[in-house]
């Protein structure tokens, strides 16, 4: 049985046409000039003359001693000549020599499925699943990227990250190969997504499949195609949102600033005239309420888990956990404003049109200001003119959601707007996850990205981690009590040792954030951890088997 053989590269083949053009090339020009030179302008070259002259200009790298002619023939000759180098010059490196390279460069590239072992496939990179693949490496856990274009996945690879670079359509995936896939992460086009769902599926490929859809009309499809759960991130996107507005609202979105059925995560902006503006942590007493304050925006910087001698400064902002009742009673001490207005929706689309929807539908007043008519836009016009703004600033809204599909208008939006109207609370959308540290600085109360959305819902679905991400490397992760049985959370002193702390305690089925003095952890019972990832880590990898109680201090409260 003979063995096929192996086909040549283009590049390749290039190459070699080229390498095979060009000394035919050189001898051509060679011997018209120094036909050229010795009828026309009766001074006979040899040879090897007439071949360095060709060579020199070809490669336009000047002339020797022949530097004048006489007959126009060898001037046009001279001039073919020139432009001909010129144009090799440009033709041949992007055309042969840069593609050549490029393909030795993408022999490196994976173009076949490996042997896995348990292992998550992503079918396409993107900010989306950033934080999905960071919880894997976090995890040691194994991952693949899949790319069909060949430019991303040189990317995926520079970012040194796992990846494979094939086309869905002549894709071929072995059975060994799908038996070590734990679950998949569609994150491509609909269409793209749809076809790698189809191929598994037709593949005998049994476990889990999850898609996003871009319309919300494309979900039922890739249902019936096989998709184990299919998610339009903007829309979730446009839930959490209004869910922060709206304490009516009680639709949850698992993975995004909730720790539980009764308990959140809150940002306040504490008012000028706010009863806590002034005093320290300690003296505020909030722990004594139930509310554990986790961090502080003040002065544009970002404080992670701030000491009791904390000052809490007018116009900061405070980000605290709490069961929603003590967290309503915060939202007065910090902003003692009562406002009964409507909500403002700056921007009407698709997120802006399912932030409306979903407050009108629990009876909650709403106004849409957008720069383009529509008959449910009430405020036409742009938010940064003066004008427009002094029409949102007479209805006294109850909050502004800014829904701008833009993350730099978005930015420059919120510098207006939060000038302009210092005390109304603005509640902001954005693409990128870096945006919102950006936005925090500026003031804005609350801020979340579409990334942050979808990228802790697939750590939540596939990896069935508890953890919130609360401010940029601040998160808070749901963990086994072990070592802490029998001690009290606010005795537990993981702080100065591992840069972390106990912010709530999960207890048959509810989260407990407020305890009295007789409380201790269970053996059942599991914690919630606040700090970075890498101090969560490191409590895991060097606590010892039981870690001694720390006194226990009772709050003052002095409000």
């Amino acid at each position: 049985m003979s063995t096929p053989k192996k086909k040549m590269r283009r590049s390749t083949r290039g190459l070699l046409v080229l390498l095979t053009i060009l000394p035919l090339m050189l001898l051509l020009f060679a011997v018209l000039y120094m036909l050229g030179e010795t009828y026309l302008e009766l001074r006979p070259r040899t040879f090897s003359a007439s071949l360095e002259w060709a060579a020199e200009t070809l490669t336009t790298t000047g002339y020797g001693a022949d530097a004048r002619w006489e007959h126009p023939l060898m001037v046009l000759l001279v001039i073919l000549t020139q432009f001909g180098g010129l144009f090799m010059v440009f033709l041949i490196f992007p055309i042969y020599v840069l593609p050549y390279f490029e393909e030795r460069f993408e022999a490196r590239l994976r173009h076949s499925l490996p042997k896995l072992r348990d292992a998550i496939l992503i079918l396409h990179y993107s900010p989306a699943v950033a934080t999905l693949i960071e919880e894997l490496r976090r995890m040691d856990r194994m991952f693949l990227i899949l790319e069909q274009d060949r430019s991303a996945a040189r990317n995926v690879q520079e970012r040194n990250l796992p990846v494979v670079q094939m086309n869905l359509i002549e894709a071929t995936i072995p059975a060994e190969t799908l038996q070590g896939i734990s679950a998949v992460v569609a994150n491509d086009t609909d269409q793209d997504n749809a076809a790698l769902i189809m191929l598994l599926r037709e593949k005998g490929y049994s476990g889990p499949i999850l898609a996003f859809a871009t319309s919300p009309r494309h979900r039922l499809p890739m249902q019936h195609l096989g998709a184990t759960a299919v998610y339009t991130p903007k829309h979730l996107l446009a839930a959490a949102l209004a869910t922060r507005a709206s304490r009516w609202i009680t639709a949850r979105v698992r993975g995004v600033q909730e720790l539980g059925e009764d308990v959140g995560v809150f940002k306040l902006r504490i008012h000028r005239d706010s009863a806590l503006a002034g005093k320290t942590l300690e003296n505020a007493g909030l722990r004594n309420r139930g509310i554990s304050v986790v961090g502080m925006w003040s002065g544009g910087e970002f404080i992670d888990l701030p000491p009791p001698a904390t000052v809490i400064h007018a116009g900061c902002v405070m980000v605290a956990i709490g069961s929603h009742s003590a967290l309503e009673e915060l939202g007065e001490l910090g902003r003692p404003l009562t406002r009964s207005g409507p909500f403002l929706v700056c921007g009407y689309g698709e997120v802006g049109r399912k932030v409306v929807q979903m407050l009108q539908d629990v009876g909650e007043p709403v106004l849409v200001v957008n720069d383009k008519e529509d008959p449910d836009v009430e405020i036409v016009g742009n938010v940064l003119d003066s004008e427009v703004l002094k029409v949102m600033a007479s209805f006294e809204p109850r909050a502004i959601i800014l829904a701008i599909g833009n993350d730099t208008e978005t930015q420059f939006l919120a510098a207006v707007v939060r000038d302009y109207l210092p005390d109304v609370p603005l509640i902001a959308r954005v693409n990128q996850a870096q945006s919102v540290e950006r936005l925090s600085r500026l003031g804005v109360d609350f801020a979340l990205s579409v990334d942050n959305v979808a990228g802790e819902l697939l750590a939540a679905r596939l990896l069935g981690e508890e953890f919130v991400d609360v401010e940029p490397e601040l998160r808070i992760s749901r963990v086994l009590a072990d070592g802490l049985v029998g001690l009290h959370p606010w005795r537990v002193d993981l702080l100065e040792r591992f840069g972390c702390k106990i912010v709530a305690v999960a207890r048959a089925g509810h989260v407990l954030v407020s305890f009295d003095e007789h409380f201790t952890i269970q053996a059942d019972d599991q914690i919630f951890l606040c700090g970075s990832p890498q101090s969560v880590d490191s409590y895991f990898e060097d606590r010892p088997a039981a870690i001694p109680a720390a006194p226990l201090k009772a709050a003052p409260v002095n409000l």
